[in-house]
């Protein structure tokens, strides 16, 4: 097989093994913060991941500071998302977070319009509006559930870890392509933002959670949460390594990654007995067409 084609089929099946593991780390994480604190989970998700991503600090070494300040910004918007994205999970059904999340390739794409020139064919387009009338019929079935998507200060949370989670995937583009932007190494990328978000959440912890311990919700440990680190270190792994592809088009690989919804829209659906199920089913498929239109556009 020609290297060419090789490194074709290789993001694509990487971006699928992502995918699927991030379908379980959403799920664990659903897991780990149902009436639990939510700063402890998150610190003990990035503890636990610096911890088996260390290794990589060492074999791919701190370079420069012109280096590890790109890698510290990445650390605070991922950091951001991971913030509001957590807060909003433990509040809200995850058969309504997975189809919201789902709909981040359509910013990730919006933005690479906006930002590397990219122009929407008609299909993107459609897929576009379809993903617009998903989030309409979203709110409709989370009113059946007492959520207003207007009121609810949880579903405004999720909407700002989407928002920076999509600046995160464009960021992404920008550090690692050799041609379009800094052509940064992933592992390093990977390991070294794992490390820097550690640091954060240590200060977090001691200046922010630590004094107001008493008077929130009591943190329980539950192995879910060493499961939250371990899904998603491989699957940000597999991610990377997509990205690093030459052939590799962002908006394919984001749409791909929101696959993961199906994994735990079903576990929410089956294992959690989250309600509405039927409705939130065809808002769910609304998604999958609006990213089917966007990959078919994207070819």
């Amino acid at each position: 097989m020609q290297p060419h084609l090789v490194s074709s089929v290789m993001w694509w099946i990487l971006s699928f093994v992502s995918a699927a593991l991030l379908g379980c780390y959403d799920s664990f994480k659903k897991l780990a913060l149902r009436d639990n604190a939510v700063m402890p989970v998150l610190f003990f998700n990035t503890l636990v991941s610096t911890l088996l991503l260390s290794p990589l600090l060492f074999r791919t070494g701190f370079g420069s500071w012109e280096v590890q300040r790109w890698i510290v910004l990445k650390s605070a918007i991922v950091l951001s998302s991971w913030l509001a994205g957590y807060y909003a999970m433990k509040h809200l059904p995850l058969t309504i977070v997975g189809p919201l999340n789902a709909t981040r390739p359509v910013l990730v794409l919006l933005g690479a319009v906006l930002l590397f020139g990219e122009r929407l064919n008609l299909l993107q387009s459609l897929g576009v509006g379809t993903a617009i009338v998903a989030y309409f019929l979203m709110r409709m079935s989370g009113k059946q559930e007492g959520i207003d998507f207007r009121h609810n200060k949880w579903i405004w949370s999720l909407i700002v870890a989407v928002l920076l989670g999509a600046a995160s995937g464009l960021y992404d583009k920008f550090l690692m392509s050799p041609s379009s932007g800094l052509g940064m190494d992933n592992l390093q990328v990977l390991s070294w933002y794992t490390f820097y978000q550690l640091i954060m959440m240590s200060v977090l912890m001691a200046f922010v959670w630590a004094p107001r311990r008493a008077s929130t919700t009591p943190f329980e440990w539950r192995w879910s949460i060493p499961f939250i680190s371990i899904f998603l270190c491989t699957a940000d792994f597999c991610y990377l390594q997509a990205l690093g592809q030459p052939d590799a088009l962002i908006s394919v690989i984001s749409m791909i990654r929101r696959g993961s919804v199906l994994v735990s829209f079903m576990i929410g659906a089956f294992f959690l007995k989250e309600k509405n199920i039927k409705a939130k089913a065809f808002d769910l498929v609304l998604v999958f067409l609006s990213m089917v239109l966007l990959y078919l556009g994207s070819r």
